[in-house]
């Protein structure tokens, strides 16, 4: 805690980590990229008193981790691990956070404040949801104040805050977690970092939403809206039946999917990139050959100086609007509606000037590349990702909410499915309950 005076902190915010009901891969996506595994719950906030002590009352069982918060609830430090109490059993942090050469003095535990009162209970945060979904949840913000500059057409700053679909994240999501604008407490090689390096107070993000970026002034519910959403581990669904769904290239059994490459599109489209691009983008500026071409990035703990970050399949192909994607605009020439960026050397021009690859989006490569990213939407329209018309979970995570007595097992083939609501229906039944409540609920009508 250097650097941190006393009294600074004054609140912890809980947490929970949940639990998956099925699982497909050791990797993060589609829960992240490069972060978090699990969906984590927002549980709330308990005082801490001037001496640094808190005393709270906490649900047994349970998976908690505490953040600590400053008077503008931002972070100071993280807790990368996690505890949990018997039903009865009142634990302490002391011992683990104190000398481990030395026994902590009775006398000064119990001078502590917040020993003086009864234990906090853990106060909900109003208005905020407990569980975040980005598509549902952070996504409206930013169509409110950052699409009119970050979007296809404008650009500023290289920067897309569009929600518009990538092979597995949305493109605007991707752009902030991959390019630091936000620190999300991810997977490091070290988890004891000095204060204010990670959350709230190390992304770069939350400095830019008070008016003074382009006059973006985001009310304070916005502006908690994201800073819950990053101290929750800024995840991209809030559901676990994302998993194993609308992905191209996703990672099951933690290997590359890579199916999409038989495609005749796909085919064709990977030809005219190796011979229209890679005589620029060779390995030190790598482009994408397909919409599963991970250009050999390494998820769990990403460089984010890595020029692959810049250059990412999650970027250059756009499933929604595919005519938008990245691989079509940045070779096409700015007075065909491109972005004119790619240039090639011309060897029969003189000296060798640099000509636009593409002149015109009726050239027969562009054409190639722009129909592979129409498969690509088909695809994905009938695979479904979580935030779009008509998802459906995979059959396994049917049969198996079915098996834990989540979904009724005479539960129709296609009969709709709020999955949001069976998560939160999982979750509960892990919970426990005294045995007197456990009784009177089964009884209850």
């Amino acid at each position: 805690m250097a650097g941190v005076k006393r009294g600074e902190i004054k609140k912890l915010l809980v947490l929970e980590t949940l639990s998956k009901p099925v699982n497909y891969s050791g990797k993060m996506p589609p829960i992240s990229f490069g972060g978090t595994y699990t969906l984590e719950r927002i549980v709330g906030t308990v005082p801490v008193e001037p001496d640094g002590s808190a005393y709270m009352e906490v649900p047994a069982l349970r998976s908690l981790f505490f953040v600590a918060l400053d008077e503008n609830d931002n972070s100071v430090k993280r807790m990368h691990s996690f505890l949990a109490v018997m039903p009865g059993e009142t634990t302490s942090c002391v011992g683990c956070h104190e000398q481990r050469q030395k026994t902590p003095v009775a006398t000064e535990t119990a001078a502590l404040q917040a020993l003086k009162r009864a234990p906090s209970p853990v106060t909900p945060i109003a208005g905020i949801p407990d569980v975040f979904d980005y598509p549902r949840d952070i996504q409206p913000i930013l169509d409110k104040h950052c699409v009119e500059c970050h979007n296809y057409d404008r650009r500023e700053g290289g920067i897309i805050l569009t929600g518009d679909h990538g092979p597995i994240f949305s493109h605007s999501y991707y752009t902030l977690t991959a390019f630091g604008w936000i620190s999300d407490g991810r997977d490091r090689l070290r988890t004891n970092l000095p204060p204010r390096t990670v959350g709230t107070s190390a992304s770069p993000l939350m400095k830019m939403l008070d008016g003074s970026h382009y006059d973006a002034k985001l009310t304070r519910h916005e502006q908690d809206m994201i800073r819950y959403w990053i101290e929750s581990a800024a995840p991209y669904p809030g559901t676990y039946a994302a998993l194993g769904t609308g992905m191209i290239g996703g990672f099951p059994k933690s290997v590359l999917e890579t199916t999409e490459r038989k495609w005749p599109q796909a085919i064709e489209a990977a030809e005219a990139i190796t011979r229209r691009c890679t005589g620029c983008h060779d390995k030190s500026l790598p482009v994408p050959k397909y919409i599963s071409d991970n250009l050999g990035l390494i998820l769990s703990n990403p460089d984010f100086n890595d020029i692959r970050i810049r250059m990412s399949r999650h970027l250059m192909f756009n499933l929604s609007r595919p005519e938008k994607s990245l691989i079509l605009l940045a070779p096409l020439a700015s007075d065909a509606g491109g972005y004119g960026l790619c240039k090639q050397r011309d060897p029969g021009a003189r000296g060798g000037e640099p000509v636009t690859v593409f002149a015109g989006t009726d050239d027969p490569d562009y054409r190639k590349i722009l129909a592979v990213c129409e498969r690509g939407k088909r695809h994905l329209e009938q695979n479904k990702r979580f935030d779009m018309p008509g998802f459906r979970p995979t059959s396994s995570y049917v049969r198996e909410m079915k098996r834990y007595g989540i979904l009724p097992n005479e539960l129709p083939e296609e009969a709709p499915i709020d999955v949001y609501a069976t998560d939160r229906a999982y979750w509960r039944s892990l919970w426990w309950r005294p045995r007197a409540i456990a009784r009177s609920e089964r009884s209850m009508p």
